[in-house]
Order: C-alpha cells, then sequence, then structure tokens
C-alpha cells in the first residue's frame, strides 16, 4: 500500500524564508511613488509598515532567518502534512501521482498565519499598539486576529461586504480572538463612505477595502497597516509552505513535474511554487501553473503596468497584471480570489514565460471541490478548489496522453466556513460570473500615467 502522508519533524521545520528577489535573471520594475512618480524609499512607506518588513521587501538576501519567536508560534502547526491523495488518483483511473501540501490543519484553517504571525511580531518589536486590515473570504482576516492576540495587539478587520454577510462564522472567529470587524465600504472612514454615497448596496472589493485599512492607520501614531497578499514581504513569508515540501517530496522519493496554486493576490502561490521557481532556475524541468476565477483573471486577460493596489489610489503604484483599481469583481464564493491585480513577483514571472496561468468558473471549481471531498474527505475553501479544479484537468490530460506525472498542489484551506456556497452548489443555484469584459475597460480607463 502507497503511503499516504509525509510528516516533518518539527526539528526540521525550515529556519530561514526564500528570497525570490536575488535569484531572478531578470530586473524587476521599480515600486513609484505616485505624486513624484520617483522609485519609493523606505521614509515613503514607514507611515504604514515597520522598518523590519519594509527591510524584507527590497532585502537581496536570499535566505531570511525566521525569528525564534515566530517559529514557535509556527509549532502549533507546522511543518504541515503532505498527502498523496491516492482516492483521487483511483477516481480518475489517472496514472499521474497527486499530492498536496495542507495548510488547512493551522488554527484559522488556511495558510494565512504564516505572514500574520511574522508581521505581527515584527510590529511589536516597533511598538505598534494597533493593527489594521483588509479581508475576503475572512481568511486573512482570521490568520492576523489571531496573531494579534498572541502579541497583545488590538486589530480592526475591514471585511468585504459580499463576503461578511456570506460567511457570518469567519467574523465570529475574528471576534473570538478579540479583533474588530465592520463591513467594507463602511462609514468608518472617508473612502467608505465615499462610496457608499455613489452606490449604497456596493458588495464592496479588496480594493475598498484596502483604502478603508490604510486610511485608517495613517489616521493614528500608534497604528500601522498589515498586507495579507501581494507585497514581496508577504510571499517571502509564505515560503515556508514549498520548503518544507520540497523535503517532504524527498521523502516521497518524487520531484514533481508541475507545482499548481490558486491565484488572487499571489500569497499562497508564491508559498507552494517560489521554491520550485528556484529549482526550476537551476534546470529542473517543471511547469508551474497559477489558477484564477474567470470573473476576475488578472493574469490572463489583464494589462501588465503600473497601477494603484485600492480604490483610493492611497498605494504606490505596483507594476503588476491589473483589471483596473476600480474594477469591482463579481460576488462569487471564492473572496479570497475577488481582487483586482497580482502579485509584482508573480506578475514579473508570467510575464517572463516561468509560470503559466489558467482560469476557470466557479460552478467547474465547486465540482471539482465536491470531488475532493467525496474522495478525499476534507471539504477545500473555494479558494483552494480552484487549484483543484487544474490538477483534476492535468491528471486527466496525463491519462489521455498515458504519461506518469507527478502533480503537487497546495490546499492552502478548508472549505468548513464556506458550507452555505457548497449548499448553494448542491442546489443548482451557484452560478457562473464570465470575465466583465465591459466593466474592466471601463476600469482601466482610469491606470495611472507612469
Amino acid at each position: 500500500m502507497s503511503q499516504l502522508k509525509f510528516l516533518l519533524e518539527e526539528s526540521r521545520m525550515p529556519k530561514d524564508w526564500y528570497n525570490i528577489i536575488p535569484d531572478l535573471p531578470f530586473s524587476l520594475p521599480p515600486v513609484i511613488h505616485p505624486a513624484t512618480l520617483q522609485p519609493v524609499n523606505p521614509g515613503d512607506l514607514a507611515p504604514i509598515f515597520p522598518m523590519e518588513l519594509i527591510k524584507q521587501e527590497v532585502s537581496q538576501e536570499r535566505y531570511i532567518e525566521i525569528p525564534p519567536e515566530v517559529r514557535n508560534i509556527y509549532k502549533l502547526w507546522r511543518p504541515t502534512p503532505l498527502y498523496r491523495a491516492v482516492n483521487l488518483e483511483k477516481y480518475l483511473d489517472t496514472p499521474a501521482h497527486i499530492y498536496y501540501k495542507y495548510e488547512g490543519v493551522s488554527p484559522p484553517g488556511s495558510h494565512k498565519p504564516n505572514t500574520a504571525v511574522a508581521q505581527a511580531f515584527y510590529n511589536k518589536l516597533e511598538g505598534v499598539k494597533r493593527l489594521t486590515t483588509e479581508t475576503g473570504a475572512g481568511q486573512w482576516g482570521s490568520a492576523l486576529s489571531m496573531a494579534c492576540n498572541f502579541f497583545k495587539l488590538e486589530c480592526k478587520v475591514y471585511m468585504v461586504k459580499v463576503s461578511y454577510y456570506q460567511k457570518p462564522y469567519r467574523r465570529s472567529l475574528m471576534e473570538v480572538w478579540g479583533a474588530k470587524v465592520v463591513p467594507s465600504p463602511s462609514p468608518d472612514t472617508e473612502a467608505g463612505r465615499k462610496i457608499l454615497e455613489q452606490d449604497p448596496e456596493s458588495p464592496g472589493s479588496l480594493g475598498i477595502a484596502i483604502s478603508e485599512a490604510v486610511e485608517d492607520a495613517l489616521k493614528r501614531e500608534d497604528t500601522k497597516y498589515s498586507l495579507g497578499s501581494v507585497l514581496n514581504h508577504v510571499l517571502l513569508h509564505q515560503t515556508i509552505i514549498g520548503e518544507e515540501a520540497i523535503l517532504q517530496m524527498e521523502m516521497a522519493g518524487e520531484f514533481p513535474d508541475v507545482v499548481i496554486g490558486c491565484v488572487g493576490g499571489g500569497s499562497n502561490f508564491a508559498g507552494i511554487s517560489f521554491p520550485f521557481v528556484r529549482e526550476k532556475f537551476k534546470g529542473k524541468k517543471i511547469r508551474i501553473v497559477a489558477v484564477e476565477p474567470e470573473s476576475c483573471p488578472s493574469l490572463t486577460k489583464g494589462v501588465y503596468t503600473y497601477d494603484f493596489g485600492d480604490v483610493a489610489k492611497m498605494t504606490p503604484l505596483l507594476k503588476m497584471y491589473t483589471l483596473g483599481h476600480n474594477f469591482i469583481p463579481p460576488s462569487i464564493h471564492a473572496g479570497g480570489l475577488r481582487y483586482h491585480g497580482m502579485a509584482p513577483l508573480v506578475s514579473a514571472l508570467y510575464n517572463h514565460g516561468y509560470i503559466e496561468a489558467v482560469a476557470y468558473p466557479q460552478t467547474k471549481v465547486f465540482e471539482a471541490g465536491v470531488i475532493f471531498a467525496r474522495t478525499e474527505g476534507i471539504v477545500p475553501a473555494p479558494e483552494s478548489s480552484h487549484a483543484i479544479r487544474a490538477v483534476i484537468d492535468e491528471a486527466l490530460d496525463a491519462k489521455e496522453k498515458g504519461e506518469r506525472r507527478v502533480i503537487l498542489f497546495n490546499l492552502s484551506g478548508h472549505g468548513f466556513f464556506d458550507l452555505s456556497a457548497y449548499d448553494q452548489y448542491l442546489s443548482g443555484k451557484l452560478e457562473d460570473y464570465f470575465y466583465p469584459k465591459d466593466k474592466v475597460e471601463e476600469a482601466l480607463k482610469d491606470l495611472p500615467k507612469v
């Protein structure tokens, strides 16, 4: 009988995060200050981030040590298990070997605490008393709420309104850990009030929620802002996923031909893939696939250009694949993937051809999630089910071609807070929302001139 799970001892947990920037075979476009149109400097970012995170954002060190205080909290759930999906392989009758790295074993049920704990630690070190943030489906807000609780920091979460009402128990979880949660757009900020005046029924977006959280942080000296995806330091903290996976694939005696992850802002995808991109740079033959929603396809249908990370134009300008900062994605249930832009690092890798991208509508995604739950037992988050959809298609392609293919994907979180979405799918009420070309074209008209 094949071994089903591969567990690392705590003593083998990686002691360093992997910084991909020094290994890139191309130069990264600079981050631009929107007022001066010059590259930003550390002082420009100091009002919203602690200096240690700013240093990590621009670091040229290949490996950055994980502080012992952070590693001790990681031990509550790390190293996370790697599973061989034997039952799914049998169901698909495929010669492919399918492995998944399961991040849903963390207390909040996703990969997000890998950076939340680190960010809370560095803010506490600098004397910060309070953090603000945004969250889509609630995975990030839950993670930061837990991290702030551990480090005795106040936490305010602006939760995208459609998810606030779709997923009330995510809000409850954040509040259990002591956070204050409000639906965004909210009347608490100037940015929120402006949106509500224009559209009182606005479902919200991550771009709007970011504007609110940044504005809130800028108004108080004791407060910093914390971001759950997109920026370099966030992706850096997630690379512990891929570093563990490399060790576990060695235990399994295999190396992946394909690495797959869902992608919204880029954090879980970078976490699983960047250590394998490093191996690709070294000459390993490996395909790396990012999977996004058809209704918000920033990589597959976006424009690679400079744009704001938020609706209110409060962030620096990032060169990324974008659908336009004013774009409000349809109200799909994979709330964590409803973001108009893609992480600059992921965008650059895609632009240079080192990674691939594919998009799916949500009914096909939920179909894959149900197949996985019925074969492997775990109900996956809607975000993670995007990766599963691509894994199934990849495994069926291997079957059709009669190829032995090793597939690794990141099961970035469980779907226990998403059962209302599964209920809609099972009752036939779930709708597909395809690429809204007209709305994207309208949003792209407001791109900054750089």
